[in-house]
């Protein structure tokens, strides 16, 4: 009997220490192994065995983080007041460090990319923030990653998702685009002016050379007017043709007379 009841310890035992000392860890993690509280590295991807009561392991995960960046007021070098919000894409590189230089690398990254983007964007321009954000991003994403690298962490990539306006700056942006567009219009419209009365000009040396042709380009428009047929026509006659009629009034009485 007693001998079944420490068989029976001994079995409870080690099923207790199977899982304190079998560890597994996935393809996107690594184990990070402390003996008596001293780093002896990291481990994984796979199964492996620790020291049970000596060896502690933490557990990092090596996949890309997708982390928001909480809305920031920030006031532009031009003193506007715009509600900016970014997202970073981050992962660790270095599992030792992730644990042993930080106490929380994820919320370490968090509140150095919200600093960043209020230092950066406070140094830019409206017009740059609206323009130019990719050569923002870069310089977000070059920064941050710098603060990060001591802690085993690369960021990759920083994108502004959002800028927001107050109501009064909306107006006057939209003021300004709709005044822009109408100065091209008008510089469009003295374009087209312009090249017009240069054709006119060519077009009147031509028919100053050839008269005949002015009586073409009359009848041409005789002919468009006509072709609407819902228009009256006055057709002048030149005063020449006049004086033929006349001439041959004032010769027939004469005429008529000698034949009496």
């Amino acid at each position: 009997m007693g001998n079944i009841v420490i068989i029976v310890i001994i079995v409870l035992f080690v099923l207790i220490l199977i899982p304190m000392t079998v560890k597994i860890v996935a393809e996107y993690e690594r184990g990070v192994i402390f003996r008596l509280g001293r780093l002896v590295g990291a481990r994984g991807p796979g199964l492996f065995l620790i020291i049970p009561f000596v060896d502690r392991m933490v557990k990092v995960d090596l996949r890309v983080v997708t982390m928001d960046v909480p809305p920031q007021d920030v006031i532009t070098k031009d003193n506007v007041t715009v509600r900016v919000n970014a997202v970073v894409y981050f992962r660790v590189v270095d599992p030792e460090a992730s644990v042993v230089k930080i106490l929380d690398h994820i919320r370490g990254t968090s509140q150095i990319s919200q600093t960043t983007l209020r230092n950066v964007l406070g140094q830019s321009e409206l017009d740059d923030l609206l323009t130019a954000r990719e050569k923002i991003n870069q310089t977000l994403q070059q920064i941050i990653d710098e603060h990060t690298d001591p802690w085993g962490v690369k960021v990759s990539t920083v994108e502004i998702k959002d800028v927001e306006l107050p109501e009064t700056m909306r107006r006057s942006m939209a003021a300004q685009a709709e005044a822009e567009r109408e100065r091209r219009a008008k510089i469009i419209h003295a374009d087209g002016e312009f090249q017009a009365s240069e054709r006119l000009a060519e077009a009147g040396a031509v028919i100053a050379k050839e008269p005949t042709t002015l009586q073409l380009r009359y009848l041409q428009t005789l002919t468009e007017i006509a072709s609407e047929r819902n228009s009256t026509i006055i057709f002048p006659l030149p005063i020449d043709m006049f004086k033929a009629f006349a001439g041959l009034g004032a010769s027939k009485p004469p005429e008529e007379k000698k034949s009496r």
